[in-house]
């Protein structure tokens, strides 16, 4: 008897925040993919689920929530994503093919590549589907280039290492820097760099919040975990 053949894993990506950012790859993933995993927070909320939903009817669909928690532990990380791949193995064994959604492009700063690297590992078949990643969207967002020019560089970096990358030439990006904003933004006043710093919050969600000149935040004022800031050379 034929061994059955296992399901592919696709890291499907779904944007920043508006379904029309989806591609149609993305889309006609989804609508063949029986079962749908999407990271879930403690209060229940599957963004990525719900900006998948703007463009996919996901009706019959098996949706396996992914739990991952919000720290920098590595060993609690480590578990989770360990508890997620698990979690997936049992449909990908049954051949089955899942999407995992991620938010952006599955390439950057996405959970996706844990999972990917220990299912992977196990024999499994994986496959990435890139989409808009957030900066890119808050660029056109704010009507503005990322690079200056074809030869200016572009660095692209945590909210956190803003520090180590506010010198480097050509335009920066700090991604995912609400939690760390007193910081960043004090990082970005130490450098010379608020009045040239933009910042999107949310960018294309309902909350979506524009900052086109950080020099005029008020650092009281808290952003949401997608906040995106485009420094300017």
């Amino acid at each position: 008897m034929a061994e059955l053949k296992k399901g592919t894993l696709y890291g499907v990506s779904v944007g920043p925040g508006d379904p029309e950012l989806m591609t149609l790859q993305a889309v006609r993933r989804l609508e063949a993919c029986p079962v749908i995993a999407a990271p879930q927070t403690k209060s229940g909320q599957m963004l990525a689920l719900e900006i998948a939903r703007g463009a996919v009817n996901l009706d019959g669909k098996i949706i396996v929530p992914l739990h991952f928690p919000m720290t920098r532990e590595q060993k609690a990380l480590q578990t989770a994503h360990e508890a997620a791949a698990e979690s997936l193995r049992s449909y990908l064994d049954a051949g089955q093919d899942v999407a995992m959604l991620n938010l952006g492009d599955v390439s950057v700063y996405a959970t996706f590549g844990y999972l990917q690297e220990l299912l992977q590992a196990r024999g499994y078949t994986t496959v990435m589907l890139a989409g808009v990643p957030s900066f890119c969207a808050s660029a056109a967002r704010l009507n503005r280039s990322l690079t200056a020019g074809m030869e200016e560089p572009l660095t692209i970096a945590p909210g956190g290492a803003a520090d180590a990358v506010l010198d480097a030439p050509g335009g920066k990006v700090l991604m995912k820097t609400g939690r760390q904003l007193p910081r960043t933004l004090a990082a970005l006043e130490a450098h010379g760099k608020l009045a040239s710093s933009a910042m999107v919050c949310n960018c294309g969600l309902p909350n979506e919040e524009v900052w086109p000149d950080l020099s005029t935040y008020d650092r009281d004022r808290p952003a949401g975990y997608f906040a995106t800031i485009l420094v300017k050379e």
